[in-house]
């Protein structure tokens, strides 16, 4: 990406990797960014997959919809078992076994297994300086196993767990800033994409393989039956959660911030709220609460754009 809104790739390539026939629910935002990710990605890859919704809905033993090598792990060594990977292809490069090419080491994980039960191992693997991309595909909850909130559920919402009730506010705590944490890592690149932003995304699979190096992507991941939306409106939530800069779209590459997909205006945040009944029972006093947080951040990340 050359410049904000100006990208690389003009297409997405069509071969798909990730076989159809998946069991995951209609209009899944995460089986759609999976897919975008992998068709950049390619078959020369190897993925350390942590349990969760891709692993349930892809591996039904004794079929698997992945047309690329997939190791299941366990909920919280996504990172671990990518950087094993990457330590053991160097091994077998130095012996003569391999041939010197390049194969992308890919972790990947949904935000429980990253920012919860995987931060641990992550931060390691970060710290370690290990050359793997890791992509956590973000649906802001524990889908699979019920919809429980975790660290990635935003302030409001209702789970399982984090129930609305009398209080009106389900979720008391703020969604924890993933990306901050990676960046803190003193990686080469981090950065958040959006399957609803196809080319985006494409540019920032690219260049994250690219570096030599430690990468992060954070993929918000539309969930229609966790955040109760129909399923046909994956794409337009996903568009209205940049839009209203609840998640902009940006990369930090050597320390560096910019947006990659500028708002000149935010829309209104009702506009994303109010369709997802994870959030009806908000009242108009919280949710001006949730814009003005929203729009605090919004100006922050502009200043460390502006200024890089």
């Amino acid at each position: 990406m050359s410049s904000a809104g100006v990208y690389i790739v003009k297409t997405v390539p069509s071969k798909e990797y990730l076989a159809p026939g998946h069991r995951a629910c209609p209009g899944c935002g995460e089986a759609l960014a999976v897919r975008l990710v992998q068709k950049i990605l390619g078959r020369n890859v190897i993925i350390a997959s942590a349990t969760g919704c891709m692993e349930i809905i892809s591996s039904p033993f004794p079929l698997s919809s992945w047309e690329v090598p997939w190791i299941h792990v366990a909920f919280e060594n996504a990172a671990a078992v990518a950087g094993g990977i990457e330590k053991g292809l160097q091994v077998l490069k130095h012996k003569g076994k391999l041939k010197a090419k390049k194969i992308n080491v890919i972790a990947m994980a949904g935000d429980g297994g990253t920012v919860d039960i995987g931060l641990q191992s992550l931060s390691g693997a970060l710290e370690r300086g290990h050359n793997i991309l890791f992509v956590c595909y973000d649906n802001e909850a524990y889908m699979n196993t019920g919809v429980q909130r975790s660290s990635s559920t935003p302030f409001g919402a209702s789970t399982t767990t984090s129930p609305a009730g009398m209080l009106k506010v389900g979720q008391r705590t703020n969604k924890k800033n993933m990306v901050e944490i990676a960046i803190a890592h003193g990686i080469p690149y981090v950065a958040t994409a959006s399957p609803s932003y196809p080319l985006d995304l494409a540019d920032k699979v690219k260049k994250a393989v690219a570096i030599d190096g430690p990468a992060y992507l954070h993929i918000l991941s539309v969930c229609p039956s966790g955040w109760g939306i129909p399923g046909d409106i994956t794409i337009k939530m996903g568009r209205l959660a940049v839009q209203s800069g609840v998640f902009p779209l940006y990369e930090v590459e050597n320390g560096k911030y910019k947006i990659t997909v500028p708002i000149e205006e935010l829309a209104p945040i009702e506009l994303y709220l109010k369709p997802q009944k994870r959030f009806r029972h908000l009242q108009e006093e919280t949710i001006g609460h949730i814009g003005k947080d929203v729009r605090q951040k919004w100006q922050e990340l502009k200043k460390r754009s502006e200024r890089d």
